[in-house]
């Protein structure tokens, strides 16, 4: 598959900003869920509609003689999704509710560097002094995240939401240095489809006391336009827009535009949440995406086009 990049302004480069508004714009809509909704019914609902979505999905590409991977490749596929679509989710959906939109998507921005530093301890990744540097701004840019919180007058970011955030974006790294070398033996939908699969039966079964004692009547329709949102837009549509945007321009390209979605979730967060920034928190995503354009360069993009399928789901 060609990863060349084509010269000017496309249909793909639309899908790829699309994908990055679909993300940004998916932290307010959770955020305003699990104000309706438990956090763990809310995200038990969004995650198993997005799995039987990617399997519908799937059952019309194996129809045009896809296959599926050998049964080993698949346990393993079903095992990690337990940690990235179960651990992680569960990470997610609790920092959410204790921190702020901004808070949460500028610590989850800061993923490539924890996948970077977990690939190296394991002696899979080489970084060089550019690489480190790259690592050092993003790091740099979660303190001051940090360093916001402890100064926000409004308390809504805790320290305990803090943490869950970090947890969810360790988990997610580590997932994604697990699953690296499975990504050249299934196909992205397939490694979508099982691995989000097995973090929704973790998810659905933890939801279950919640979704019993819901009272499914009285949920408003904006709730349920919320979870359709957040389990086909931000876990399946802008999935398949980052994909096509690796298949057809490449990962540096297409990671660029990923890279906007902190500023999409700043802004859609102050002007719906009305959750305003502080100096900290722009501070911070400075550093950040300063952090990422450092470290988009021709070795971390072959990097980038290994890890591509595994990344693709890891936006909330």
């Amino acid at each position: 598959m060609s990863t060349a990049s084509r010269p000017g302004f496309g249909l793909t480069d639309l899908g790829l900003l699309a994908m990055a508004t679909i993300w940004g714009i998916n932290y307010s809509v959770v955020k305003f869920g699990t104000t309706q909704l438990s956090p763990l019914a809310y995200n038990g609902l969004r995650v198993v509609l997005a799995a039987a979505a990617l399997w519908g999905i799937w059952g019309v590409m194996r129809s045009a003689s896809v296959t599926a991977p050998p049964p080993p490749i698949r346990r393993r596929l079903f095992a990690l999704g337990v940690l990235g679509n179960g651990l992680y989710q569960l990470a997610f959906i609790f920092g959410l509710s204790g921190t702020r939109v901004a808070t949460a998507s500028l610590i989850f921005a800061s993923g490539p560097a924890f996948v970077a530093l977990i690939g190296r301890v394991r002696g899979v990744e080489r970084i060089d002094r550019i690489g480190w540097l790259g690592i050092a701004l993003q790091l740099v840019g979660v303190a001051c995240v940090v360093i916001s919180a402890t100064h926000d007058p409004t308390r809504v970011d805790t320290l305990q939401g803090i943490g869950l955030v970090l947890l969810g974006a360790l988990a997610w790294a580590v997932y994604t240095v697990l699953l690296k070398p499975l990504t050249d033996e299934a196909h992205p939908i397939y490694l979508s489809a099982a691995t989000m699969t097995s973090g929704a039966v973790v998810l659905a079964i933890m939801a279950l006391p919640d979704l019993l004692r819901m009272e499914w009547s009285r949920v408003p329709g904006t709730v349920w336009g919320a979870v359709a949102y957040s389990g086909l837009c931000a876990l399946v549509i802008a999935y398949l827009f980052w994909y096509t945007g690796i298949q057809r321009l490449g990962p540096t390209r297409t990671a660029m535009y990923a890279n906007l979605q902190p500023i999409v979730a700043f802004l859609v967060a102050w002007g719906t949440l009305g959750e305003v920034p502080t100096r900290w928190q722009f501070i911070g995503m400075a550093a950040i995406l300063g952090g990422l354009a450092v470290s988009r360069r021709p070795r971390a993009a072959r990097t980038a086009a290994a890890l591509a399928p595994a990344l693709g789901a890891r936006h909330g």
